[in-house]
Order: structure tokens, then C-alpha cells, then sequence
């Protein structure tokens, strides 16, 4: 069976997340979000989510080999037997390594979402959450019809804690000395396609789109991890 995986890479406020969301639709794979997996395992009380929560507990971060766990636990569902598309993950090359190797010979197809870190703290700023559905909003760019509700299910919108303008520097800082370096990791392994991201959300769409089904289309692995 073919299989496709599709990563999206980005700074904070890039973009990823509304992206991801109408590119599994269009693409009809499966949307991993690391976030979304520690949330399910933490609020289900998984025996996964209990080692997590010890590291948390104590203030540490929780460690590389567990993160995989619970991706590579996720991933081994039937709904992901063609492929999915992820989210935030990986975050480093240490991370990227460990996928590149439970892909085998697989070349997943990356995307990487270019924002300028001067339009970062203004995204991420405005940006707000749905508690129930997990949908995104923008106080600015894509306000909700009544504040403080999300126009999809009614939930109430919140601001994360890391979306306060006190720490967009430091996760942009991480993100330049971490995550950035991903993109010539895979440009050795196969190529990374840019997408400007400060177009309209409909046009970045679009060029994500394009630049995904290409390497999709062309693709002939098939590949069981």
C-alpha cells in the first residue's frame, strides 16, 4: 500500500495549525498534532499520558522517546495505513532522525510556511483557541463572528499561555536554533518546498496544496511503519 507523510514546518504563528486543519480535508489524511497527542493521552489517562504527566509534574521536559512513543502509537492506526500529515513534529533533527527511521525508505514530502519574525508577534498575539474543537481564530485576521465563541461549535476562545507577546522571543529563539535547522535536512533527503506565508490564507492553501499533490502524485513508495 502507497503511503504518504506530509510535514508542515514553521515558526510559531506561521500558520501551520489552519493549514494542516483544511490540508488533511483536501488531501484526506490524517492531522497529527504533537499538542492534540498530549492532550488525548493526558486527558485520557493512557498509560502513555501517566508517564508524561511525571515529567510534567516535576517541571521537566518530557523526553524525545516518549514524544515518539506516542506518535509512533498514533501513527499504527488503521486510519493512518495511507499516510498522515504533521503538525509541529518533529521539532529537532534529533527527532527528524528518529522519523527517518521508522519511515525506512519513505521520503515525506515538506513544506516549509516562511513568515517574517517581524509579522510572528502580531500573529501570535491576536491568535485564540477554541476549548472544544480546537479550531483557530484571529482577533485581527480571522475574528470570530461573536467574540469570545468559536463559529463552529459555540465553545469559548482562549489565549494559550505561550501566545503572550513575553514569550514570542523566546520560541522564536528556539525555533531559529532548533526546528530551523530541519530545513536543510530535508533539502539534502529530498527537497523542501517554500510557501510564502504572508499571503492570504486561502492563496498559502493553495500553494501548499501545489506543492504537496506534486510529490504525492509522483510518489510509488509504499511503506509500513
Amino acid at each position: 500500500m502507497s503511503k504518504n507523510v506530509v510535514i508542515l514546518v514553521g515558526a510559531p504563528g506561521a500558520g501551520k495549525g489552519t493549514q494542516a486543519v483544511r490540508l488533511s480535508q483536501a488531501l484526506e489524511l490524517p492531522h497529527i498534532s504533537t499538542g492534540d497527542l498530549f492532550r488525548a493521552n493526558l486527558a485520557g489517562g493512557t498509560a502513555l499520558g501517566d508517564r508524561a504527566r511525571s515529567f510534567m509534574d516535576q517541571g521537566e521536559l518530557v523526553p524525545d522517546e516518549l514524544v515518539l512513543e506516542m506518535l509512533f502509537d498514533r501513527v499504527a492506526q488503521e486510519d493512518c495505513q495511507k499516510g498522515y500529515l504533521l503538525d509541529g513534529f518533529p521539532r529537532t533533527i534529533a527527532q527528524a532522525e528518529a522519523l527517518e527511521a521508522r519511515l525506512g525508505d519513505l521520503v515525506p514530502t515538506v513544506v516549509d510556511i516562511q513568515v517574517p519574525d517581524s509579522d510572528i508577534e502580531q500573529r501570535i498575539v491576536g491568535r485564540r483557541m477554541c476549548k472544544e474543537c480546537g479550531a483557530i481564530f484571529h482577533l485581527t485576521f480571522n475574528a470570530p463572528a461573536a467574540e469570545g465563541t468559536c463559529d463552529t461549535c459555540s465553545g469559548a476562545l482562549y489565549q494559550r499561555k505561550d501566545d503572550t507577546k513575553e514569550v514570542v522571543r523566546t520560541r522564536l529563539e528556539e525555533y531559529h536554533s532548533k526546528t530551523a535547522p530541519l530545513i536543510a535536512f530535508y533539502t539534502e533527503r529530498g527537497g523542501v518546498s517554500e510557501v510564502d506565508g504572508r499571503q492570504q490564507p486561502d492563496l498559502v492553501f493553495e500553494a501548499c496544496l501545489a506543492s504537496i499533490q506534486g510529490p504525492i502524485q509522483g510518489s510509488g513508495h509504499g511503506v509500513s511503519i
